[in-house]
């Protein structure tokens, strides 16, 4: 058995027993997110937390995910939303996360959160 055959088995086992593994999900943020917002998210480490926290997506999904605003800073809630999903709804190690931009939602963040002209919620 090949190293490709051998994957393909396993794989095979794990959508048999959980249901079909999504090979891919396109999940959006808004376009109002900051630069250091965008590079956070962008990161390979983000991409495996999600694929670790989220056992499954369907399209129209809503997660809002944390995100740090740095050092000393407070913390950035980030609205995502999935937008596709190709193959089945569980999502696994294997799978691809792909992002996409959509209209802004009034989102605050970057380094301006911990400043005093930052935002202000009582």
């Amino acid at each position: 058995m090949t190293a490709d055959s051998r994957a393909q088995s396993d794989r095979q086992q794990r959508t048999d027993s959980r249901g079909e593994t999504a090979a891919r999900v396109v999940v959006s943020y808004p376009a109002d997110l900051s630069e250091w917002g965008r590079f956070q998210i962008e990161k390979p480490s983000f991409r495996a937390f999600l694929r670790k926290t989220r056992d499954h997506a369907r399209e129209g999904d809503r997660w809002e995910e944390f995100v740090g605003v740095g050092c000393c800073g407070n913390s950035l809630d980030v609205p995502l939303r999935v937008e596709a999903v190709e193959g089945g709804a569980l999502i696994d190690a294997d799978t691809e996360i792909s992002y996409e931009i959509r209209e802004a939602c009034g989102i605050e963040g970057s380094w301006r959160v911990q400043s005093e002209d930052g935002p202000s919620r009582a």
